[in-house]
């Protein structure tokens, strides 16, 4: 969070199209770790297909339970696994950000695309974490990974695409000036969520 911070609080971000560096490795970092989550997940979840009485890794108690999730209908909301959604998405932000760190400079159209698919991301699983708080009653470490990379994802594209888009206005300053406070409490309540949910 430091190197986001700093980053983005570079001036010179803040008069150009280009986004930072860090920008592009955070996407790429973030991006693997999404996608090695999604990864496990699709894996666990065929491992189920093929034997029911399998019993993945993350399975630890009745509240920290993959296989309670992953039964769940809420798992395949588009009539497949929900994992498949995150390798192709994190793969697209794996590239995106490999290719920013070859020195080339996207298109702005990819950036708006990049911006609708990070921002139907972040609605995406706070449905999911809804529904696993609220209608399941356990958690996904993996899915919780997923979670934690998709929210800083959306509120640092949102902030390069504001600073490209529209650099003068208010809520390019406040989120300039706010970015790591916003993430730190959205992952707050977040946790908080999950504290009285279950542990109250």
């Amino acid at each position: 969070m430091a190197l986001m911070n700093t980053a983005l609080e570079n001036p010179a971000a803040r008069t150009t199209n280009a986004p930072s560096r860090p920008l592009a490795v955070f996407l790429v970092i973030g991006g693997l770790i999404g996608l090695a989550a999604s990864m496990e997940l699709t894996l666990d979840k065929l491992k189920l297909l093929k034997n029911p009485d399998y019993v993945p890794p993350c399975d630890i108690s009745a509240i920290v339970s993959c296989t309670n999730v992953m039964k769940s209908d809420q798992a395949g909301l588009f009539g497949f696994p929900n994992p498949l959604l995150g390798l192709v998405g994190f793969a697209v932000v794996v590239t995106l950000g490999v290719v920013l760190l070859s020195g080339a400079h996207l298109a702005e159209w990819v950036w708006a695309g990049l911006q609708i698919g990070t921002g139907i991301g972040v609605v995406f699983v706070h449905w999911l974490a809804f529904q696993t708080l609220y209608e399941i009653g356990a958690l996904c470490p993996y899915c919780m990974v997923v979670w934690s990379m998709t929210i800083p994802m959306f509120v640092y594209v949102s902030l390069r695409n504001l600073r490209a888009w529209r650099p003068d206005s208010a809520a390019t300053r406040f989120l300039g000036n706010w970015h790591a406070l916003i993430v730190a409490l959205w992952f707050l309540l977040l946790a908080a969520a999950i504290f009285f949910r279950f542990f109250v």
